[in-house]
């Protein structure tokens, strides 16, 4: 009988959780080595979302903090480094908060989160009521600590008046973990009181972490590296980590050997291929690196239903401002050729500037780069010059958000241009081959093209295809239905006019060698052999007109079967 396989730690972020409940982890324990080895008093690591950092964070509280479970530790890799564990495993009192549920329509509610998301933290230490080492000023200070109307004075230097009572009661520094710090500031810009939120922000890390002198050391997490004047006034023992740096550039993200163990462990080693090609190709530091959030969900949905495409896990957990921003860019002819670019596959060279504010962030499209290098959009590929990074769609699954945006952002446009749609549908009803082309060139001259460099030609004949439902969806008196067959790549539209008398064929065909007369030729000789004209025909259309259109990158040819085309 085959050993019951463990579970897939689908959301799981609390390390005790996993392992005593039987999970399958992937082994980054050798991030304690090396933040002990590379000694700073205050670490920020900066990674896109759903690569492990709360996870991560769980486990450095885990592996420190006093009374810990060491058994959680035996069989992974930090165990091997027995004078380390000695000294330094269930050792220090942690203190460990946890800032990504501060989101709030306004600063009082944010401010309110924020005190109970503190005072939570310090309720796990009530001991220190008990403790015959602090004063009844220290106990009392405490008790401020839990109060549910506490000031926002007390609120800043909490984490500092926290890190005292425990240093004095247990005689050793505190260690000070703060994930996501960056989150009350996005939903802070966000809704509109950002200026308060970094100024309650800046005062609780600068209480905590550069006049605290009960403080061993910090880590700390976020997406974004936020500028040192805006947030990290004058705190100079800072150490950033970010996805640039080449130290711990494998401890966030699942590693190619890592993946191919999963996918052995369960059995799913034929859909390496699929898998790489959708969740890998982000580079940290000299690493490239899988997101684990993607690579777990998807292998947990393979368990189930062995025959599941690959899906967009990771957009699904964010509104993708960033890409909405860039694409809204590309009227600006220079821009549009770049994003045809990453489309495409290639790579892009720009200055990136990773400290930023988050008023910054939207303010020019050299900063928009930036935003989406950081925040996981774009990935690099070799090695820096000074600040100028080769930037690039790191998979399938970032660059479907892309050209997701793109017919989004195609189809708002083609709602603001009535007339031009008037005409389009005019010609295609009317039986005018020439004039469907000539309208059809003009929003592919606009729009965003697929170029043929990076996806198959499948995935092109779609992107089309959906341009072209695009369009015909605003003329909302026809009925437009779609049968897309698998396998081939190829797409049928249908369309019935208002007045249940007009058919209307569409087959599309992308032209690979740029031949688009033989491209639209072929769309043609499918359309009679397959006898696309029986479902209009058993709903008693009488006057049925068949196009075959071919595309090739922003060309496009239009002809109609038994029409002789100039």
């Amino acid at each position: 009988m085959e050993k019951r396989k463990k579970k897939l730690p689908v959301g799981i972020e609390n390390f005790k959780e996993l392992q005593r409940e039987g999970f399958y982890y992937v082994d980054k324990t050798n991030l304690i080595k090396e933040l002990l080895a590379g000694w700073a008093k205050v670490n920020l690591f900066t990674r896109p979302r759903r690569f492990g950092k709360s996870l991560n964070m769980s486990m450095l509280k885990s592996f420190f903090e006093i009374g810990t479970d060491k058994e959680l530790f035996q069989n992974l890799n930090i165990a091997k480094e027995t004078v380390l564990c000695e000294e330094y495993m269930g050792k220090f009192p942690v203190i460990s908060i946890s800032l990504k549920g501060l989101n709030a329509d306004s600063y009082e509610k944010a401010l309110e989160l924020a005190v109970q998301n503190t005072r939570g933290e310090a309720r796990r230490f009530q001991y220190l009521l008990d403790s015959d080492r602090l004063t009844s000023y220290d106990k009392e200070a405490f008790v401020e600590l839990l109060q549910k109307n506490m000031t926002e004075g007390t609120l800043c230097s909490s984490l500092k008046i926290l890190s005292e009572l425990l240093e004095k009661h247990h005689g050793c520094k505190v260690i000070l973990l703060i994930d996501e710090y960056d989150v009350p500031l996005a939903k802070a810009f966000e809704r509109g009181y950002y200026d308060k939120m970094v100024l309650l922000i800046r005062n609780m890390l600068e209480h905590a972490l550069k006049t605290n002198d009960s403080l061993k050391f910090s880590v700390l997490t976020g997406c974004m590296r936020i500028s040192k004047e805006s947030i990290f006034t004058g705190l100079n023992n800072l150490k950033v980590l970010s996805i640039a740096e080449v130290q711990f550039d494998e401890a966030f993200g699942f590693t190619d050997r890592e993946v191919r163990e999963m996918l052995e462990y369960y059995g799913l080693s034929h859909h390496y291929e699929e898998v790489k090609e959708w969740y890998d190709g982000y580079q940290f530091g000299n690493v490239e690196v899988y997101c684990p959030w993607d690579v777990i969900n998807y292998c947990d949905a393979l368990r189930t239903d062995k025959d599941v495409q690959p899906q967009n896990y990771w957009s699904n957990t964010s509104g993708n401002e960033a890409v909405r921003r860039f694409i809204r860019e590309s009227d600006k002819v220079s821009v549009r050729r770049e994003i045809e670019c990453l489309i495409a596959g290639e790579t892009i060279t720009k200055e990136i500037h990773q400290e930023l504010t988050y008023k910054d962030m939207y303010a020019s499209i050299n900063n928009l780069w930036s935003v989406l290098f950081t925040t996981g959009y774009l990935t690099q590929r070799g090695k820096p010059k000074e600040n100028c990074f080769q930037l690039t769609i790191p998979n399938m699954e970032i660059r479907n958000i892309f050209t997701t945006q793109i017919m989004d952002f195609f189809k708002e446009n083609v709602s603001k241009n009535g007339d031009a749609l008037r005409k389009f549908c005019e010609a295609l009803k009317n039986g005018n081959a020439e004039d469907v082309e000539k309208q059809l060139s003009e929003y592919l001259r606009k729009t965003i093209s697929i170029r043929d460099t990076f996806v198959k030609k499948q995935m092109k004949e779609n992107f089309y295809h959906g341009m072209l439902l695009g369009i015909l969806g605003f003329e909302d008196t026809w009925s437009v239905s779609s049968n897309r067959e698998s396998g081939d790549g190829y797409s049928d539209i249908l369309v019935e006019t208002d007045d249940g008398e007009t058919g209307i064929l569409l087959e599309l065909k992308y032209a690979e060698d740029g031949n688009l007369d033989a491209a639209c030729e072929k769309a043609l000789r499918q359309i009679e052999r397959r006898k696309y004209e029986e479902a209009l025909l058993d709903e008693g259309v009488i006057h049925i007109l068949k196009y075959g259109i071919a595309f090739y990158k922003k060309r496009c040819c239009v002809k109609m079967a038994g029409v002789e085309n100039n």
